[in-house]
């Protein structure tokens, strides 16, 4: 992903869209990150779509899916990210 910053607050309730097929995958609900480095971990998924539950992915205590923020390719109108790098 380019050297950009984005505020968390600017992707919440963004669509999550595959960049392979064009899926949505649902909106984003939250990150994960590690507060002493900043690192991001993960986006936590809002209203996973049936594609999205399809991909088994991990989940957090609460139930909720997550996507690595690894697979994330790029974040404007949506948040773009690799369905390959997902399964």
């Amino acid at each position: 992903m380019a050297e950009s910053r984005v505020r968390a607050k600017d992707i919440m309730k963004k669509t999550i869209i595959s960049e392979e097929t064009g899926r949505k995958f649902g909106v984003v609900g939250n990150v994960d990150f590690i507060t002493e480095s900043g690192e991001l971990l993960n986006i936590i998924i809002e209203t996973p779509t049936p594609h999205l539950k399809d991909l088994n992915l991990k989940g957090d205590d609460k139930g909720r899916f997550l996507i690595p923020f690894s697979a994330v390719k790029s974040i404007g109108d949506f948040v773009i990210v690799s369905e390959n790098e997902l399964l």
